[in-house]
């Protein structure tokens, strides 16, 4: 199991240098250089941040997009061109800079020509991201134009029927793209009766599975019974507490995680799904306790139950003792794992949780680089992308920035 992570031997908790940031000298890499990272003030921390994300960002955008000849081969915001395009965005939104914007927007018109035809429907996998971001980023443009081009295209996608109900290929992954532009372009961009007639679908599918066990609302993805973010229960629940729900399907939701509770692991970890309930090893926010960490945190938010909140906390635990994993993504990787805390920071507004997330931060600009090039930490199969690669890195720092607004991209709202 231990082949999976790092040990984490970073301290519990490491007070800030309470210097200013023009008499802090900057960490050079190399012995105690962890060390002096997580001790040195917010401001400077942040900056350190900041320039580390910056940098990745010119990488990202030359392997992907330059390297290419800017042409778009894979279009998804999970491992192509898409997920560049959203890291320009989080690029402009952090620092105004309106070449992040129009380069945004320029992949996003790639993106729209290669997914043409697609029948994959949702936000990190297929045409609804492209629509969506697209959509997104002509407002920010000033683009009426091509704002009414994605918001028509986006109100072309058809979800078949068979069409499963998770998060990457499924039903949820299509209505977090709808939730997306609710947000971004106003309430009623995409009608509340339109998403209800998704969400009946859903909830029809899980009663229908759920009957055959104990749990509320159950779900397959290729004949597995998942509980991750990525295809199974967790994502799918995370979705639906946006919708509009009546009170027996509330309370359908909240059997359903407090199902996942009481059959958790003894150290805290969750099974990747039923079938798997003996194989305690994976500590992604695809599968195991970082997506379902996200999950019940949300549920203690929108719910107030403290068992959700005690239960999110147990998760967190377990992230970092196990978290560390010797990938870089946000899929299966440290970056991804680093944002349980920032959630339950916002949360609870408690500095521990804080100081978690930046320590997994400062791990990755301390030690990713020399870890990758010495082949101890994975790239990914798609090493400069989104959701496997140092795009995600590159996602997370800008995130660090501004933690008490940093959102798992394409999974928090």
């Amino acid at each position: 199991m231990a082949d999976r992570f790092f040990p984490n031997i970073m301290p519990d908790f490491v007070a800030e240098t309470p210097t200013l940031p023009t008499q802090e000298a900057e960490p050079e890499i190399g012995s105690g250089s962890l060390m002096k990272l997580l001790s040195m003030g917010y401001p400077s921390l942040s900056e350190r941040f900041k320039r580390t994300a910056l940098d990745l960002k010119e990488t990202v955008l030359t392997e992907t997009w330059g390297a290419t000849g800017q042409h778009v081969h894979d279009f998804t915001l999970y491992s192509g061109a898409l997920g560049t395009a959203l890291l320009l965005f989080k690029s402009y939104q952090v620092t105004s800079n309106t070449n992040d914007l129009s380069l945004c927007s320029q992949i996003i018109k790639a993106c729209d020509s290669a997914s043409l035809g697609s029948r994959d429907v949702t936000f990190i996998c297929g045409r609804a991201g492209v629509c969506a971001l697209g959509a997104v980023a002509a407002k920010h443009l000033g683009d009426s134009a091509s704002l009414d081009y994605y918001l028509a295209q986006f109100r072309e996608i058809k979800l078949s029927r068979n069409l499963p109900d998770e998060l990457l290929y499924g039903k949820v992954g299509f209505l977090w793209a709808c939730l997306f532009l609710n947000q971004h372009l106003g309430e009623g961009t995409i009608s509340s009766a339109y998403m209800r007639a998704v969400v009946d679908e859903i909830i029809k599918n899980g009663r229908a599975l759920g009957k055959r066990g104990r749990c509320p609302l159950m779900f397959e993805w290729y004949g597995e019974k998942y509980w991750g973010a990525a295809h199974g229960l967790a994502g799918i629940m995370d979705v639906l507490m946006d919708m509009e729900l009546k009170p027996d399907e509330v309370e359908d939701v909240k059997g359903t995680l407090k199902y996942m509770i009481d059959n958790h692991f003894p150290s805290g970890n969750y099974p990747a799904s039923e079938e798997d309930k003996n194989r305690d090893v994976l500590v992604h926010w695809c599968h195991g306790a970082p997506g379902i960490a996200l999950t019940l945190a949300k549920a203690a938010k929108v719910f107030g139950h403290k068992e959700f909140m005690e239960a999110a906390v147990d998760a967190a635990e377990v992230v970092w003792k196990r978290g560390l994993l010797k990938r870089v993504g946000i899929c299966h990787g440290i970056s991804g794992n680093a944002y349980v805390f920032l959630s339950l920071y916002q949360l609870t507004g408690n500095p521990g949780f804080l100081y978690r997330a930046k320590a997994f931060a400062c791990f990755l600009v301390d030690r990713a680089h020399k870890l990758i090039s010495e082949g101890e930490l994975h790239r990914g199969d798609s090493p400069y992308s989104l959701f496997e690669g140092v795009g995600g890195m590159a996602y997370l720092l800008l995130d660090m920035i501004e933690p008490s607004r940093a959102k798992f991209p394409a999974y928090e709202q």
